[in-house]
């Protein structure tokens, strides 16, 4: 409610400002009081849009929610306009309009972006939560409960699970018999209910009841491998619910034009001032070590093409550069290579990677050619990571899948990670990778050796 009355308030404090700076005519004073009517009762129909899609979704993703307050922006612009024209309003001119919606997207996209961000860190402290139980022992109750308890932010305190099978807990979480949950529903006053049991039609019925009769929103879970990790749409055929893939977002060209836009814009800003940060690290390399400026590896890139990806030297000139991933204490590293490790200024060169067109600037990393050819092998949708370019950073990174992959899991959850980002992919999304990437620098990152 709050956010609400706040996002009205914003509407209107921001057209006051605009008509204190570029005021009405004498003449067309008049009008003032229908002028703030309508922007008002054109505002209503977006402020229910929003808090629909607010209340539909707990987990907060920026980026999302700045796409959806520029759609509201254009959508109360679009009714404002028509209503003004309708009515015969004609007292706003261009530049008033300009200036009114240009201040008031950046003043929304702002106050949403706060507001998420205080709301996440208000629901870490322990306020706000809904109180969750999960129906199901199984793999894709334990996704489930993980991606629950992956950010503190998204607001859920997953109670208790619910088995057919008699188990103390599960996930480290207690574990109750399935006849148990009406009453346990009702005592622990439960908000949502996680349907995951698969090929239990006969338990589905009188799980939806419960919930109903506890006033507690339910949600079916469907079996659905972990691999597949891409967004759907529902449909049906008849009575039958059927679930459709959506398309990869970059297969479309129009996005695929922003994206290398965006990539060439950005790499040449970088560029401009490469020279400033090559000089002086250039010379450190040469006179801390023997050998090039420069480390040339073939990676693999888009579509599995072998492309030569470039890196500032952190090694001594070694033989299995190609082959053995740098660890945290790997006798190979210079003493600058570690700091210039830690610091991701090695990666810096790779904007030269994308501007001649081989690396984007968000991405799937590269990876040698080495361990393509092992993991495509080991880990299934492993070479889904190369429908789209590769990146200097990406999605994986910033989710703490950085570094050495010693362990099979970590390979598994990388991809995982890529995957999602190419089925996912916006360009907000891009620069909300990007400035993560910049803040895990700042910070210093535990992986990044």
């Amino acid at each position: 409610m709050l956010l609400t009355v706040t996002d009205w308030v914003i509407v209107n404090a921001v057209f006051a400002l605009a008509l204190w700076v570029m005021p009405l005519k004498p003449d067309e004073v008049h009008a003032t009081r229908t002028l703030w009517v309508l922007l008002n009762v054109s505002y209503l129909p977006a402020l229910l849009w929003l808090r629909r899609r607010r209340m539909m979704l707990r987990a907060i993703q920026l980026d999302h929610v700045a796409m959806r307050t520029l759609g509201v922006v254009g959508l109360h612009a679009l009714l404002f306009l028509s209503l003004n024209a309708f009515l015969g309003v004609n007292v706003l001119g261009e530049k008033q309009y300009l200036l009114y919606y240009g201040s008031l997207t950046v003043v929304m996209e702002l106050w949403t972006v706060v507001a998420h961000l205080l709301i996440k860190r208000y629901r870490r402290r322990g306020y706000n939560f809904a109180r969750v139980v999960i129906v199901g022992t199984n793999d894709t109750a334990r996704r489930l409960y993980e991606s629950m308890l992956h950010d503190s932010g998204y607001g859920y305190r997953v109670l208790s699970f619910f088995s057919t099978e008699p188990m103390a807990e599960f996930c480290g979480v207690e574990c109750h018999p399935i006849w148990h949950l009406e009453k346990y529903a009702r005592e622990k006053r439960v908000d949502q209910i996680y349907y995951t049991v698969p090929g239990r039609d006969e338990l589905i019925t009188p799980v939806v009841r419960i919930a109903d009769d506890c006033v507690a929103e339910f949600f079916y879970v469907p079996q659905i491998s972990r691999y597949i990790t891409r967004g759907f749409e529902l449909h049906s055929i008849g009575a039958v619910p059927v679930l459709s893939i959506v398309r990869n977002p970059l297969s479309v060209p129009i996005n695929k034009a922003v994206k290398r836009a965006f990539d060439l814009v950005f790499s040449s800003l970088v560029l401009c001032v490469y020279p400033l940060i090559y000089i002086p690290v250039a010379i450190a390399i040469k006179l801390t070590s023997p050998g090039p400026v420069y480390f040339r590896q073939q990676r693999t890139g888009y579509r599995g093409r072998e492309f030569t990806c470039l890196k500032f030297r952190t090694m001594h000139v070694n033989t299995d550069a190609d082959s053995t991933q740098a660890t945290e204490h790997d006798p190979r590293k210079t003493r600058l290579g570690d700091l210039l490790r830690r610091t991701s200024i090695d990666e810096l060169p790779q904007f030269i990677n994308v501007w001649r067109g081989d690396m984007s600037v968000v991405g799937p990393r590269p990876h040698m050619l080495k361990h393509t050819e092992d993991y495509k092998r080991l880990v299934d949708r492993y070479m889904l990571r190369h429908l789209i370019k590769p990146g200097i950073t990406g999605w994986a990174q910033v989710n703490g899948y950085r570094g050495a992959t010693d362990e099979l899991w970590k390979m598994e959850r990388r991809v995982e990670n890529d995957v999602w980002y190419i089925e996912h992919w916006t360009l907000a999304l891009d620069l909300k990778i990007i400035a993560r990437t910049v803040i895990n620098a700042v910070a210093g990152e535990k992986n990044a050796f």
